[in-house]
């Protein structure tokens, strides 16, 4: 691919992600409800997305292939605090941020730990996609979920497997930024 159109791919990828939790949020706000949406999915996809920011991180790898990860994973935090407190279970919420700083400090305490934890990512990220559908055919309604956020993650997803394929040539991060589409955004409105 030729470096002006990657840079370009890579600058629409960025775009799309910096707003790409935005219009769920939106949902979940206006309604004043976080019916549809699972706080178990979330917590599923916001460690798997932390183990591919710490392993690009951990690999030096160039910021280009991941900077958008802190920035879903900030907008991934704000929704789940959203979704837990519209679910009563707000004061979960130090507990959660508590263990997911101990689990991203221990990732890099042997190679193996970092290494095994990113191969995981693609059964976490499955299995979040997974407790979502379980929740939706539950309460047979996808209540607030975002068709907009589903297909930024659809392009954000086709994108960043190009990208990183062609910046790293790492088959394990390819494999892990081809399932980063959120599972609570699969669902379409």
């Amino acid at each position: 691919m030729a470096p002006g159109l990657l840079d370009l791919v890579h600058l629409t990828t960025w775009a799309a992600c910096a707003v790409i939790k935005l219009p769920q949020l939106v949902a979940v706000l206006r309604a004043g409800s976080a019916w549809g949406l699972s706080v178990t999915s979330l917590l599923l996809e916001l460690g798997g997305l932390l183990v591919f920011l710490r392993y690009q991180i951990y690999y030096d790898y160039p910021l280009e292939t991941y900077l958008e990860y802190p920035i879903i994973i900030a907008q991934d935090a704000i929704l789940l605090y959203c979704v837990m407190h519209f679910s009563g279970k707000a004061k979960r919420a130090l507990f959660y941020a508590v263990v997911f700083l101990g689990v991203w400090y221990m990732l890099t305490l042997q190679k193996w730990i970092i290494d095994l934890s990113m191969n995981l990512c693609t059964f976490i990220s499955a299995a979040s996609k997974l407790v979502q559908l379980q929740h939706l055919w539950q309460t047979e309604d996808s209540g607030q979920a975002s068709a907009l956020t589903w297909g930024m993650g659809a392009y954000t997803c086709a994108t960043r497997i190009i990208t990183t394929v062609m910046t790293t040539n790492d088959l394990a991060a390819q494999n892990r930024a081809g399932r980063r589409a959120s599972p609570h955004s699969s669902q379409l409105d």
